[in-house]
């Protein structure tokens, strides 16, 4: 498999990130795809050649093997690489319709490059949500079919045609279990950096707001709230110097 696009395009998307989200992309690049690629491909690449049941019943060992191994690991890992990135593509789609804009327009239409304000924000958190549904399921998907991240080196099986209890090895299990071990880790750490990121965003929003709301006047102080006074206005006392100055001289009251 080529990880070239995908990593292209979660390079672009890295300057729009958050300081915790340029974690999660090291983190993606480093312990998941660099992995994969370097190790993880290898250690699985002949799993079915590499399952070994002690009979000769013809059927039986590929009905073992399915029934032990309903979906490839190594496929499931690779899937779920996958989904966990394609959510970046909102916030790249987003961006490139932004710059479309501006490009159609010639003049700046938002706020400084590199910015996470008004739509984008929110396709960024969507992005995240998503990130972190997807991080979720892979792990109760790994959880539900395989009992956990256990590979065990013996398995017997009872399954139909195998004509009583077979006994199947499976091939380098310890280094499975290590690399299976390596995947849920990384992943449960990718998801408190998510609902990390996403509490930094939420919370860097809220502080923008309470600073425009008290913004500081020209003299330093932060600007009054406004008053209201009840019944009629008075007159001010420059109104009533004025109608002072506007009475003729030498009138004299009577």
């Amino acid at each position: 498999m080529n990880w070239g696009f995908l990593e292209n395009v979660l390079s672009g998307v890295n300057r729009y990130s958050t300081v915790v989200g340029r974690v999660w992309l090291s983190i993606l690049f480093i312990f998941r795809i660099l992995v994969f690629v370097a190790a993880a491909e290898q250690v699985w690449k002949d799993e079915f050649k590499d399952f070994v049941c002690n009979t000769q019943q013809p059927g039986c060992e590929q009905v073992c093997f399915d029934h032990f191994f309903p979906i490839s690991q190594v496929r499931l890992w690779a899937l779920q690489l996958i989904m966990v990135s394609t959510p970046s593509l909102l916030v790249a789609l987003h961006v490139a319709y932004r710059e479309h804009r501006e490009r159609k327009h010639k003049r700046r239409l938002y706020q400084d490059k590199g910015s996470i304000d008004g739509g984008l924000l929110f396709t960024y958190i969507t992005s995240l949500v998503l990130k972190t549904s997807f991080e979720v399921g892979t792990l109760l998907a790994f959880y539900l079919l395989y009992s956990g991240f256990h590979v065990p080196r013996l398995l017997r099986c009872t399954e139909s045609p195998c004509p009583n209890s077979v006994d199947c090895y499976i091939a380098r299990a310890t280094e499975k279990k290590i690399f299976l071990y390596i995947m849920g880790c990384t992943s449960i750490l990718c998801i408190a950096l998510n609902l990390l990121e996403m509490g930094y965003i939420v919370s860097k929003q809220c502080w923008k707001s309470f600073s425009k709301r008290y913004t500081p006047v020209r003299d330093g102080a932060t600007r009054p709230p406004s008053t209201f006074t009840l019944g009629p206005p008075q007159p001010s006392c420059t109104a009533k110097e004025e109608g002072d100055q506007s009475a003729p001289a030498g009138q004299e009251t009577a």
